[in-house]
């Protein structure tokens, strides 16, 4: 709830999904600029496994992928990074440093098309 109001007040078009396979249904449904992704979700798929297939999808492929998790051992960096997520936050985070990361990869994503 606290990242859809932090983002919300930002105005930035939010979608949510409850569960790995409807993350993946709607990201390959709505071409996002980016996706936020809890390592830890409900159903067959987590959010690595979301991840890896964004990223090996060639249409969603360029999609910044943020990994957002109570998780923070370096195993569990590492695994973000060989699932292809951009960058990876730990729990607790302040909406201030979310928003600073929502904006940096948006503003990346757009000088990488422009």
């Amino acid at each position: 709830m606290l990242i859809l109001m932090t983002l919300d007040f930002v105005e930035f078009e939010i979608h949510e999904a409850d569960n790995g396979p409807t993350g993946l249904r709607l990201a390959r449904a709505l071409k996002p600029d980016l996706v936020l992704l809890d390592v830890m979700m409900p159903g067959e798929l987590d959010g690595y496994q979301v991840c890896e297939a964004i990223k090996s999808d060639p249409a969603l492929s360029a999609v910044s992928v943020v990994m957002l998790t109570a998780r923070g051992q370096q195993a569990d960096l590492l695994a973000g990074e060989k699932a292809g997520c951009d960058a990876y936050l730990t729990k607790p985070f302040s909406p201030l440093e979310l928003i600073d990361t929502v904006e940096g990869m948006l503003a990346r994503t757009a000088n990488a098309a422009g």
